[in-house]
């Protein structure tokens, strides 16, 4: 029984090795020297051939017996030592006042966004969205814009290269496709709304903000690249009253309750008839100006409708469209709209 007498001490020498192993190191090394795969208890395991058929069963619960003892202080070692490891090198003296985080904040645009989403949700708008990169067909013919008007020349939209139509699919049906083939980048929003009224019958009651591109030159007003929100309400019997209190009722939302509004005649292809918005406040006066130009709108062009697939005799709607960094740079008093692209952390902390 030799051999059974020589289990035990070397278990507790194994034991007393691993538990003194002084970093993660050391004691993979000495788990290698014991119960690693060339270690001294796996040579006891091999021994066991030599035994008597009556000695192997106990010598081999002993030498696993030990194994798993040897494991499992394997184990207390090692997470005493990572714990060790991790912890800072230098003194730490836990009495000092935590360190708080800064946390971020949202974009004063998106802020703006935001607030105008939530005044048109309280009298029932929905929120809808569409493609950035759009066609002629919604984004001008089906708006009644003709094909000579100004905003369809290359000096003033981003068109994308085409070759021979092939990329037009995803976006419009062959007949479509036919006739305008060609690709930009939107110029507003309206075209979802195209899409919207293309998609369900009426009545809709749909906001659309997103981003809009188009060829201007940045200065302290301009940027190719900038946001708007459009408005559509479609329904029996709406009229220019439905769209003058909705208008009234948002920008006092957005803008304060002495907000005035006044409707002035102008001329959009896709709305008859169409004005203009300009609104006073406190804020406008303090600037020295009696009015300020906010937005555009109009009762949606009955040719407009004839499109989309809905009867002008039974349907009536308006639409209006209007930029969100107007509205920012008045809220916020801000005189340059290049601000609020430049990612300047001491601009956006402001907000």
């Amino acid at each position: 029984m030799g051999f059974l007498d020589d289990i035990e001490p070397l278990k507790q020498t194994a034991r007393a090795e691993l538990t003194a192993a002084p970093d993660l190191a050391a004691l993979e090394q000495t788990k290698g020297t014991w119960i690693g795969p060339n270690g001294k208890f796996t040579a006891l395991m091999k021994q066991l051939g030599t035994l008597s058929k009556e000695e192997k069963p106990a010598a081999g619960k002993l030498i696993n017996a030990a194994k798993v003892e040897l494991e499992a202080a394997l184990a207390s070692r090692r997470e005493e030592l990572e714990l060790k490891a991790a912890l800072p090198k230098e003194p730490t003296d836990f009495t000092l006042p935590g360190r708080r985080r800064a946390l971020g904040k949202l974009h004063p645009l998106t802020q703006v966004t935001d607030d105008i989403v939530r005044a048109f949700r309280k009298i029932g708008f929905a929120v809808a969205d569409g493609p950035e990169i759009e066609d002629e067909y919604h984004c001008f013919d089906a708006l009644n814009t003709p094909a000579d008007h100004p905003a369809r020349d290359s000096q003033d939209t981003f068109y994308l290269a085409t070759k021979n139509g092939a990329d037009t699919a995803p976006l419009q049906t062959p007949a479509v496709a036919a006739v305008c083939d060609r690709r930009l980048l939107r110029t507003h929003t309206s075209s979802v709304q195209i899409r919207v009224m293309k998609s369900q019958p009426p009545p809709v009651r749909i906001i659309v903000p997103g981003r809009v591109y188009r060829r201007d030159n940045a200065d302290a007003t301009h940027n190719p690249t900038f946001h708007q929100i459009e408005g559509l309400y479609v329904d029996k019997n709406v009229t220019v009253g439905d769209l003058k209190g909705t208008v009234e009722f948002v920008f006092r939302e957005l803008m304060g309750d002495d907000v005035k509004i006044r409707f002035r005649p102008h001329y959009f292809s896709y709305t008859e008839p169409s004005y203009e918005i300009d609104f006073t406040n406190a804020l406008v006066k303090k600037m020295g100006k009696d009015w300020l130009e906010i937005a555009g709108c109009g009762m949606v062009h009955p040719q407009v409708f004839e499109t989309v697939g809905y009867d002008p005799e039974v349907w009536t709607g308006w639409a209006f469209g209007f930029g969100i960094e107007r509205i920012a740079m008045l809220r916020y008093g801000i005189n340059d709209i290049r601000l609020f692209y430049e990612n300047d952390v001491r601009f956006l902390k402001q907000f």
